[in-house]
């Protein structure tokens, strides 16, 4: 780890005013810390921001309001997020460890890196960490990379359960800057590679996550997130589901359904909701989860694999048949 400057402002403005190109906000540490141990990350100057007043959990009627401060293992507790929004508290609980829950924000969890390899290791070309470097992953080992929305530039895997689950309740973000504040859906705040893989997500220079918003639904009662990986703790998703449905008249009124593991961002699926809300049965609109897949030589199981994630998520909100 190289030196770096440490300052921790006790509110906003002032933390926005510290920021520059060469400096990273630090709030649980759980990513940024370890890729500056790896050098993958080297910034001049650390702005600890815990002191800042980003917290809170409130239910109201414009949905549910989360600072970007407040700790994931404390939103998992929550009785308005567990009773309202079940997903979202199950996404948070088959995230990492109770240890690293407890120190990691929502705000940094939604902003953590990928957890592919090549880009880990400094000693290998990463178009992501290094621009215009490469890509390994497209002929090496690519078995826990990315089947949607990949590009020739990078095929990483993004690594947020909880964004996944977000993702499918149409949640925004608040962002602030020195210019203001403005708010963008969780859905168009990432990017995929495309030719341009170290650009991540829209926020600007400086710009903090300070809330997440996720409006009001109430059928959101009734959904489960299905994570599959390769051991039961502590392991980051092969291919998961966030899944909400509206059971009526013994079908499906209306469907969310979004996937992680396989995508290089949090992967709606308007397609399989469609066909849900269609009456197609749950295989038939299962099936059209792997539609637009580019699979490399090690991960075309996947195709597979999140076609039977959202089955099974599926199965359990139906109940005993």
């Amino acid at each position: 780890m190289r030196a770096f400057d440490f300052t921790a402002p006790r509110d906003v403005a002032d933390a926005l005013g510290m920021a520059g190109d060469a400096s990273a906000f630090l709030a649980g540490g759980t990513t940024l810390v370890d890729l500056m141990k790896l050098d993958v990350l080297a910034p001049e100057q650390l702005i600890d921001i815990n002191r800042l007043p980003l917290r809170g959990i409130r239910l109201g009627p414009d949905g549910l309001r989360v600072g970007a401060l407040e700790r994931m293992e404390d939103i998992a507790r929550h009785d308005a997020v567990a009773t309202h929004y079940p997903l979202i508290a199950q996404a948070l609980l088959l995230s990492a460890s109770p240890q690293l829950r407890n120190m990691a924000s929502l705000g940094g969890n939604l902003l953590q890196r990928t957890r592919c390899g090549y880009f880990r290791d400094v000693a290998t070309p990463c178009n992501k960490r290094a621009p215009g470097s490469g890509c390994p992953a497209q002929s090496g080992d690519n078995r826990a990379h990315a089947i949607l929305g990949t590009s020739a530039s990078c095929a990483a895997t993004h690594a947020s359960d909880v964004a996944v689950a977000l993702v499918a309740l149409d949640a925004s973000l608040v962002l602030r800057g020195t210019d203001g504040e403005r708010t963008v859906s969780l859905a168009a705040f990432y990017l995929r590679p495309g030719d341009t893989p170290h650009v991540e997500n829209v926020l600007r220079p400086g710009e903090l996550i300070t809330e997440v918003i996720v409006p009001p639904l109430e059928w959101a009662r009734h959904s489960v997130y299905v994570k599959v990986r390769d051991r039961q703790s502590y392991e980051f998703s092969l291919a998961s589901a966030a899944v909400a449905v509206d059971l009526r008249g013994g079908g499906v009124h209306d469907a969310r359904v979004a996937v992680g593991g396989v995508g290089t961002v949090p992967w709606r699926l308007p397609a399989v909701e469609a066909a849900l809300r269609a009456g197609e049965s749950h295989e038939a609109a299962a099936a059209l989860a792997g539609e637009g897949a580019r699979p490399l030589a090690g991960n075309a199981f996947k195709v597979t694999l999140v076609q039977r994630v959202i089955l099974r998520a599926l199965t359990e909100l139906a109940g005993p048949r």
